[in-house]
């Protein structure tokens, strides 16, 4: 197992360095600072018709604990990804932050998310490793991930977000992988 995840890190690293991505540097021109809010999420592919996804979609209950984990694992992938110009990770004090702020939160939400995986039958790590590999392959393609992710942080440790449900992750990875809400009846 741990030899299938080394080679698929070195397959991604590989490719990165292979299309010539170095990172999210922050741009030299700062643009003027906007105050924190809910405002930075990527553009959300429409979920199919009600009654294709009605054998296989989640309650708002079931969706904010997917969207917790979502967006824990989004800013861990941004994190790890954005660095300043010479080369340290640039959130890293943000990402800290936010861990210490909503630790019981993200502690009840793994908790969630083992029992919504049992009814579910859904691999926890597959899951949350699919999170991570489909966030670090929007690095390369959206020239505001950095920037969106920075947005988010600021968000999440925002006093007015009180919670991790009000936090969006910047990108909702939810239809891409088959994870719809149900239609209201």
């Amino acid at each position: 197992m741990i030899g299938k995840l080394v080679q698929a890190a070195v397959l991604v690293t590989a490719g990165l360095a292979i299309s010539g991505f170095s990172g999210c540097t922050p741009r030299t021109a700062t643009p003027a600072k906007k105050p924190a809010a809910a405002d930075y999420q990527a553009a959300v592919p429409p979920s199919p018709a009600g009654a294709s996804t009605r054998a296989n979609c989640y309650n708002e209950a079931d969706l904010a604990t997917v969207r917790g984990r979502m967006v824990h694992q989004e800013l861990t992938v941004a994190t790890l990804q954005c660095q300043n110009a010479g080369g340290s990770r640039a959130y890293e004090g943000a990402y800290t932050s936010f861990l210490g702020k909503y630790t019981s939160e993200l502690s009840a939400n793994g908790r969630a998310l083992n029992e919504l995986a049992r009814r579910r039958r859904l691999n926890v790590d597959v899951v949350v490793t699919e999170f991570a590999n489909r966030t670090a392959q929007k690095a390369p393609v959206d020239p505001e991930f950095c920037s969106r992710s920075l947005r988010a942080l600021e968000w999440a440790l925002d006093p007015r977000a009180t919670s991790l449900a009000q936090v969006p992750p910047p990108y909702d990875l939810g239809p891409d992988m088959n994870i719809h809400p149900c239609s209201p009846k």
